[in-house]
């Protein structure tokens, strides 16, 4: 085992039959990860309660400093940390106005932590929300933006890769230039986006809040998601942890509920660290590598267009390179390829069944790619849909 491969040698050797192609549902995580999630077990040994001193002063800085890296943020503590992005979600609404419905505006491509929450509000009138169909992607932005103008909306949410195809928005400044107004609040879903697509938020940063985390592309697994806060926002979280404001804790009980500095008013509760030591490791190994975004991507890219060949020389009845939901002409696309058919849930059960990991959501079949991954790891997955689909 040689290359990048060689940094995932326990995971690839877990199950040496199995033939991973969902990097865009759950990542492999590096060997590096293993190290560290020993290692928070240590420091929780080592220093019992003294182990959030560690956390707070040594781990959450390292990992803000990653991710503002990545992302070209200012100030690294514009981020804030939790288990899931929807944590994120509830307590971003419960700084809008609870006097009236909230006025939203999303798409028709947003993962659930977005719309079961909404659809929900709707159900009890506590929100009126405006979905606006992802495709045709060609002229989703310009949709989008005329939609953005047609009301006083208090939530704008949109993904910067849409997760039921893999379409990446372009020109993301572009967009947020035309839908961001003074109070609004913008918010960006980057999960399929970070570390895997170019995003450089340098620009936007007083203008959006951005969520993503570690579950996926970056490689780290659960429990490490994080939402980026513009600077200048007095914002007061009604849906507020113990955490946003530490130290705050023993001031007199009579006293306004005050806030932490920048992303920390958005912080929760007590939350398992381990998330965190895995994703400061698995940006750290990346950072050591020299791998860039960019090499990602590209690396990915070129994997995708020596499956699509493989699959078309196979010329199989049930999955064909024409029912691509973003076709490989199109480069704005992230580290997936996903194609519609009706028979997406029964293909993705056959090739699971011969240890060939794919993904379906409804109509929709998903292929993921990483960087875990080499020219013969796509000819082997050629080869097993010839002889599971033909």
């Amino acid at each position: 085992m040689t290359g990048l491969k060689a940094g995932f040698r326990r995971f690839l050797e877990a199950d040496p039959e199995r033939l991973h192609f969902a990097a865009h549902s759950h990542h492999p995580w590096p060997d590096a990860t293993y190290d560290a999630q020993i290692a928070c077990w240590q420091d929780a040994a080592d220093l019992a309660d003294l182990k959030w001193t560690k956390v707070f002063g040594e781990v959450v800085p390292a990992v803000q400093s990653q991710i503002a890296a990545l992302l070209e943020l200012s100030e690294p503590a514009s981020l804030a940390f939790g288990p899931n992005t929807h944590g994120f979600v509830v307590r971003l609404l419960s700084c809008l106005p609870h006097d009236r419905p909230l006025r939203v505006l999303s798409t028709g491509s947003e993962f659930h932590s977005l719309t079961r929450q909404m659809r929900r509000l709707e159900e009890d009138g506590l929100a009126r929300v405006t979905w606006i169909e992802s495709e045709p992607f060609a002229d989703f932005a310009g949709r989008f933006a005329e939609a953005a103008l047609l009301c006083d909306f208090d939530l704008v949410y949109f993904s910067h890769v849409f997760y039921d195809s893999g379409h990446a928005i372009a020109d993301l400044e572009g967009l947020i230039e035309r839908i961001w107004r003074p109070g609004r609040f913008v918010v960006v879903d980057g999960y399929h986006g970070f570390t895997a697509v170019p995003s450089n938020l340098a620009a936007l940063e007083n203008r959006v809040f951005y969520l993503a985390g570690g579950y996926k592309y970056a490689m780290a697994g659960e429990g490490a998601c994080f939402l980026h806060v513009p600077a200048n926002l007095d914002l007061r979280p009604r849906d507020s942890g113990w955490l946003a404001e530490f130290q705050a804790l023993e001031a007199d009980s009579n006293e306004a509920v005050s806030y932490g500095p920048g992303g920390a008013r958005f912080l929760g509760a007590t939350f398992d660290p381990v998330g965190l030591y895995r994703l400061r490791a698995a940006l750290g190994w990346l950072e050591d590598c020299g791998l860039t975004v960019e090499a990602r991507l590209n690396h990915c890219q070129k994997l995708q267009e020596e499956f699509i060949d493989g699959l078309a020389a196979l010329n199989l009845e049930c999955l064909r390179p024409e029912q691509l939901v973003v076709p490989l002409e199109d480069v704005s696309r992230g580290h997936f390829l996903t194609f519609r058919t009706s028979a997406a849930r029964a293909l993705q059960a056959r090739l699971q069944g011969h240890k060939v990991i794919t993904d379906a959501r409804g109509d929709r079949l998903r292929f993921g790619f990483g960087i875990y991954q080499d020219q013969d790891d796509v000819a082997r997955l050629c080869r097993a849909l010839a002889e599971i689909l033909d």
